[in-house]
């Protein structure tokens, strides 16, 4: 309790803390306008069936290709996505254009660059979702969502709504970043998923009532699993470095050791995203006639829906984690400011070395990622529990809010720190990490 209230006595720290909260406000009120000319009943029954096939279920698949609230027909159904879209793809873009490349490694001015590029590329991603969920669903005779006119002016009004809806978004997330505290857009994601807890917890109550062995079982495994998140998450392997010594005159400079930390979750959810991006295409193909059999094989979580899901985890950990993080690039980087690893030669050898220790964490860390993206699906499949709940047992809505978390808490901390306070986390966060060490 005296580090929570240390958190309000410091008046930068309080008005952090009081503009993130009051923006996240402003974000949870966009869910509350409906688009124009919405039939705000058929929504709502579709939204209470939660059944696989019709409505529900292709509102399912487009809130994973959004990451939103399609199924609510609002003005921010879309959600952030979009700019993630955009994100993902200057960073994979960094990666292989060297235009973009060399631009990011001119510091802050090139970043504000790639940054600006960013933000003018989530705006045809918004209006190509727009367009999908304007012709797929809002004016689909077979639902009968709309309730007035579906003229080019109606398909026009809901189009720009849901890019503006997004755009605003974007700027939301940009003014917690600059005004408040951790990552914007990272934090407004979280608060998306903290949003459903309170339909599953409803769930999770009506459950209790009926089977209290169950209950104590799946409150078990969201205990460990969170504790298990936060373990890998913290989890680093530390490469020695150590500095080359300068002798100037009689004054010896460098000489100093220090550790390069490999995160043993280094892809982030990174993987579990696009493998299950790829499982939109066997629902949707499932529609084509010939190919009902892709709905029978991977539509439901089954042997072979459980092994592809691992499988593509596994490649897309790999992948992601070997275009971000380069071990020649890193050995360059080494041998030219000096540095090397003790026995280890500067150059190739190096370089060897790093992608040895790196394939090995990426392996472990593949593992703890399919294990954490299957777990809701065993449970829900084999235990008959409700989806809203398992969304909170693995995944990554998981991952996201503890991974945000941890970072808002150390953030809370380095202010704290700075202002000879003890810490938010006693046993946590940076502060932890600076005693231990």
């Amino acid at each position: 309790m005296e580090q929570l209230l240390a958190l309000f006595r410091i008046p930068e720290l309080r008005r952090r803390i009081l503009i993130t909260f009051g923006l996240l406000l402003l974000y949870r009120l966009g869910f509350q306008i409906p688009l124009p000319g919405i039939n705000l009943e058929v929504v709502k029954t579709a939204a209470e069936q939660r059944i696989s096939g019709g409505l529900a279920g292709l509102f399912g698949i487009m809130n994973a290709f959004t990451g939103a609230g399609i199924g609510s027909a609002t003005l921010f159904s879309l959600g952030v996505m979009p700019y993630i879209s955009a994100s993902i793809i200057f960073s994979l873009l960094v990666k292989v254009v060297p235009a973009l490349e060399a631009l990011s490694k001119e510091g802050g001015a090139g970043q504000k660059k790639i940054s600006q590029y960013t933000r003018l590329a989530t705006i045809p991603i918004c209006i190509l979702q727009a367009i999908f969920v304007l012709y797929g669903v809002i004016r689909n005779p077979q639902f009968g969502l709309t309730t007035g006119s579906t003229s080019i002016l109606y398909s026009l009004s809901i189009i720009l709504s849901l890019t503006a809806g997004t755009m605003f978004i974007m700027w939301l997330g940009e003014k917690i970043s600059e005004h408040g505290l951790g990552n914007g857009v990272s934090v407004i994601i979280m608060c998306g998923i903290i949003s459903m807890i309170p339909t599953a917890v409803q769930q999770f109550l009506e459950m209790s009532e009926n089977a209290h062995q169950m209950a104590v079982t799946l409150s078990a495994i969201w205990i460990v699993t969170v504790l298990v998140v936060v373990y890998i998450t913290r989890g680093q392997r530390r490469i020695p470095i150590q500095q080359a010594k300068l002798t100037r005159g009689r004054k010896v400079m460098g000489g100093s050791r220090h550790y390069l930390p490999l995160r043993v979750n280094q892809a982030g959810v990174m993987p579990i995203i696009f493998a299950s991006a790829l499982f939109i295409v066997p629902s949707v193909a499932s529609g084509i006639p010939g190919l009902g059999w892709l709905q029978d094989v991977f539509g439901q979580a089954g042997f072979m829906f459980m092994m592809a899901k691992i499988g593509l985890i596994f490649f897309f950990s790999f992948f992601w984690v070997r275009l971000m993080f380069q071990p020649e690039e890193i050995a360059n980087n080494l041998k030219e400011y000096g540095s090397f690893i003790p026995g280890i030669r500067p150059g190739k050898a190096t370089s060897a070395y790093l992608s040895f220790v790196l394939d090995r964490v990426t392996l472990a860390g593949s593992a703890f990622l399919a294990a954490i993206a299957v777990l809701p699906d065993l449970l829900t499949s084999n235990l008959n529990v409700h989806p809203t709940i398992g969304y909170f047992l693995g995944g990554t809505s998981i991952l996201i809010v503890v991974g945000v978390a941890l970072d808002v808490v150390d953030k809370l901390n380095s202010h704290l720190l700075m202002r000879n306070y003890e810490g938010f986390m006693k046993a946590g966060g940076s502060g932890w990490a600076r005693r231990k060490g």
